[in-house]
């Protein structure tokens, strides 16, 4: 994996061969009033494919912003965003939206399962509104790995905060996507769900091949990943690799002050 960022960023330098993701010099800035605010200012970035990274920094940092333009949720005023050797940047909203469908997994904070539909139609929501049919083996494998065949006729109103995250996992697993994003997909448990969650997400990860970004507060998650991106300020300012929970947290807070 490579990263720079700021002024010393190359601009749109081509991604590596292996990168499964590639953001060169992107930039997203805001407007409020009259006021622009940068919320990311150049960031260059390759992981690999098949890596298990998380993002950490303080609140305000970018840490959001960059994994919604990462996943092709929001567009970057500038640069290139590349998933899978596929730019992103300039597709047209329609084939953005059925690019992130069949290649990008997205696993929310608040989970949006869809409320009137049961476990298991939640699960096949992204093949069913990209015209496809589901693999029962593969949904199958899903449904076991994720312990969730007791639950396949439950309404999310009816789950616990656990089993509603690994309903979102398996959702967001089962079009077989290059990269999964997860955002804070253990803020809203308690210690031993989230623990429980991100072992499912490291495991996944290493089993399925997939390659996972997860952005954090929890200096304990981020140091269950491979690597750990901080940013400070829009801007990309370092990478630890295989750090302890005390070493991310120490980073995080010196790059703060």
């Amino acid at each position: 994996m490579t990263a720079t960022s700021g002024a010393s960023a190359p601009r749109l330098a081509p991604p590596s061969p292996t990168a499964a993701i590639a953001l060169s010099d992107v930039q997203k800035s805001y407007r409020s009033g009259l006021e622009t605010a940068a919320a990311l200012r150049g960031v260059s970035v390759d992981l690999d494919a098949g890596s298990f990274t998380a993002v950490v920094g303080q609140s305000g940092s970018g840490k959001s912003t960059l994994l919604h333009v990462a996943a092709g949720l929001d567009r970057p005023t500038s640069g290139r965003v590349v998933i899978g050797g596929h730019d992103i940047t300039e597709l047209s909203d329609d084939d953005l939206t059925r690019f992130r469908r069949d290649h990008i997994g997205f696993v929310f904070q608040a989970y949006n399962l869809v409320g009137h539909l049961d476990v298991r139609e939640n699960i096949d929501l992204p093949l069913v509104l990209g015209g496809r049919t589901a693999d029962p083996a593969w949904v199958a494998h899903l449904v076991a790995r994720m312990d969730l065949g007791p639950l396949l006729d439950r309404l999310p109103g009816e789950l616990s905060g656990g089993q509603a995250q690994r309903v979102a996992i398996a959702r967001a697993l089962v079009t077989r996507p290059t990269v999964v994003f997860a955002d804070e997909p253990t803020g809203a448990l308690d210690s031993s769900t989230g623990a429980a969650v991100l072992d499912l997400l490291r495991t996944t990860a290493r089993d399925l091949d997939q390659t996972v970004v997860v952005v954090t507060h929890d200096s304990r998650v981020a140091a269950a990943a491979e690597q750990v991106l901080v940013l400070a300020d829009g801007l990309l300012v370092d990478r630890l690799v295989a750090p302890t929970a005390e070493q991310v947290t120490a980073r995080v807070l010196a790059v703060g002050r």
